[in-house]
């Protein structure tokens, strides 16, 4: 069965309807999505009202909520901002970057007999502007990092399906915690400041 060919994205926003399209069906094609995502060439006049920053700490601003079938945001890291290391809730994670460049180290699962034992790396990579990257609980658990300390970075991610929380992981011992995750705004808007309060996630 051959795939629709859908027309390069010119803009943030025939991105979005192009992925409305895809999502539409119950069967995603992964390949396709990625494809699509790194077709649209980064502008910065589509995604800067949704970029905030926060001098602290990373920051998750929702773009669009995908009808429930998928959540899309654009994350904004400061020089030398990181993420813990993370899995994705069985959810697909799509990340391409917009600006800078962020670093990505996967990891193997937690071996569930040997406990209080270190997480073992599997791989580094440094993906540049318009590059994009997937991953999924089968591949790993992943941490991302902005390792620039003069230039700040953004990236855009897709979560199918939306995920509220997910599981942080500690290197040194591979025990896990769930934490709930929050949105420092959503599309363009700030969010009240007791609902965005930082929680280690990606």
């Amino acid at each position: 069965m051959t795939q629709t060919q859908l027309p390069v994205p010119e803009t943030l926003g025939d991105l979005i309807q192009q992925l409305h399209e895809i999502f539409s069906s119950d069967k995603i094609n992964v390949e396709e999505v990625q494809m699509l995502m790194e077709s649209y060439k980064s502008n910065p006049a589509d995604w800067s009202k949704f970029a905030k920053f926060d001098k602290y700490r990373y920051t998750r601003n929702l773009v669009d909520h995908g009808n429930g079938r998928f959540n899309l945001m654009i994350l904004c890291w400061g020089e030398g901002h990181g993420s813990s290391i993370h899995d994705h809730a069985n959810s697909h994670c799509f990340l391409k970057i917009l600006q800078g460049q962020l670093k990505e180290t996967l990891y193997n699962w937690p071996d569930g007999d040997h406990k209080n034992q270190e997480l073992t790396r599997r791989w580094e990579k440094t993906f540049l502007e318009n590059q994009c990257t997937y991953i999924n609980d089968t591949i790993g658990l992943h941490r991302v990092e902005n390792v620039s300390h003069t230039e700040s970075a953004v990236s855009l991610h897709l979560y199918s399906p939306p995920f509220n929380s997910c599981h942080c992981f500690d290197e040194r011992t591979g025990h896990k915690n769930q934490v709930n995750m929050t949105f420092w705004s959503r599309f363009g808007e700030r969010t009240p400041f007791e609902a965005s309060v930082s929680k280690e996630n990606n």
